[in-house]
């Protein structure tokens, strides 16, 4: 399933074109291969904040055994890393140093960690009043996603860089190794796999919760943004609620519809006349154009492209 699609911007510089062009190359194949899968979520281009740093994830998996973060690299010459984790790349047969986009990755892990770790009472729940094992011994996986075209010694590389560095031709299988997810069958008959897992329930709670911390400008969401309630208990925000700005194109009902999914996308049918309006309305922040509606569950999502805020429709 894919709660948020990549945030196109307009790239001047060539450098930063190929890398959005890498980027949504690799959300291209996270979307074939994982759309319409019900226990594996993708956010792509996932931006956060916590305790006042920034990290900004090209691609994050959530799926029942853990997490796996995706840092895209446009290289479409040769790569080299030495036995001291150094990266290299070569370019017009001209090598040059760049910074280890594992390390990158690394930082990143750490921070969406901290979060998670921080607010673990609040997403996850307990059984039988006995605290779960929360993400502390979920599987965290990092990889470097680049060009089909480049060109990768593995000969010297070090084998653990050369296990989480992988063309895009190749992610899904990668990420299908990783994450094991075996039928109802290979589950009962297999004994070795001791991964602990989230529940159904507990997946929403925490991709809800991912959601919920993408990051919205705040002189925007201060002049714009529609109506937000935020419904605190015990000093702990638990929800925001958003007065929906759906009705029939029709008669102009607010409230009394029904929402479904067809072969354009999403949209709602009037219960009074009947009528199918398509969800589609401009963010409620920035007024762009550039927003999508994504399914989490039973709610429906619209997700801004230009100023990345996220508003709950129903």
């Amino acid at each position: 399933m894919i709660l948020k699609d990549m945030s196109l911007k307009n790239t001047i510089s060539p450098t930063a074109k190929a890398g959005q062009e890498q980027e949504t190359n690799v959300a291209f194949f996270l979307r074939r291969a994982f759309k319409d899968h019900p226990r594996i979520f993708v956010i792509n281009d996932y931006k956060f904040t916590y305790n006042d740093e920034t990290a900004q994830i090209d691609h994050l998996i959530v799926y029942p055994y853990g997490f796996i973060l995706m840092e895209s690299k446009s290289i479409t010459g040769g790569v080299k890393v030495n036995s001291y984790g150094e990266w290299s790349r070569s370019f017009n047969n001209n090598w040059t140093g760049m910074p280890s986009p594992i390390k990158q990755v690394e930082l990143q892990q750490r921070l969406l960690r901290e979060l998670l770790f921080e607010n673990s009472p609040r997403i996850l729940t307990k059984l039988l009043g006995i605290k779960q094992q929360y993400f502390g011994f979920r599987c965290w996986d990092n990889i470097c996603v680049v060009s089909s075209n480049a060109i990768i010694d593995r000969e010297t590389m070090p084998r653990n860089v050369s296990e989480q560095l992988v063309k895009s031709e190749f992610l899904v299988d990668k990420l299908n190794k990783i994450m094991n997810l075996k039928g109802p069958v290979g589950r009962l008959l297999s004994i070795t796999d001791s991964r602990p897992k989230f529940s159904d329930s507990e997946l929403i709670s925490i991709t809800e919760f991912l959601m919920s911390q993408i990051q919205i400008k705040a002189e925007i969401l201060e002049e714009k943004r529609p109506a937000i309630e935020a419904i605190v208990h015990n000093n702990v925000e638990s929800i925001v609620k958003i007065t929906s700005r759906l009705q029939c194109k029709s008669c102009g009902e607010p409230s009394d519809y029904t929402a479904l999914c067809g072969r354009y996308g999403y949209y709602i049918k009037c219960n009074k006349c009947t009528t199918n309006t398509a969800m589609k309305i401009n963010c409620g922040s920035c007024q762009s154009k550039n927003a999508k509606v994504s399914k989490l569950g039973e709610k429906y999502f619209l997700n801004c492209g230009d100023c990345e805020a996220s508003e709950r429709l129903l």
